[in-house]
């Protein structure tokens, strides 16, 4: 067995955010988020049946919550997010991927 790496791969300048899954089961799942200075569109929420744990692995990024509350991310920095927690990404740097690591499981 050859092990993966998160943080290979990563394409330079892309278009629009990436989203792999890398594991998963049932109503679980593992997924690498690469950002590039992409934020959520502005009249959009992220709005899931499922709750969301994710991790800034690398760069940084500004979330948003329907309440008007915001948090800034940098590497390390970790957050839950309970199913139908809408919420939505702001900012992240032009100039540095943001690799995320997210598991989804059931809310």
């Amino acid at each position: 067995m050859k092990p993966d790496n998160i943080f290979a791969a990563i394409p330079d300048n892309p278009e629009k955010e990436i989203f792999e899954r890398l594991a998963g089961h049932g109503q679980v799942s593992i997924e690498r988020i690469i950002s590039r200075g992409q934020a959520s569109p502005e009249d959009g929420w992220y709005d899931q049946d499922t709750s969301e744990w994710v991790i800034v692995l690398q760069g940084e990024a500004r979330l948003s919550f329907e309440d008007r509350a915001s948090v800034h991310l940098r590497a390390g920095d970790y957050l839950n997010l309970p199913a139908h927690c809408k919420h939505r990404v702001d900012w992240t740097p032009q100039d540095l991927e943001t690799v995320w690591l997210a598991v989804h499981y059931p809310g």
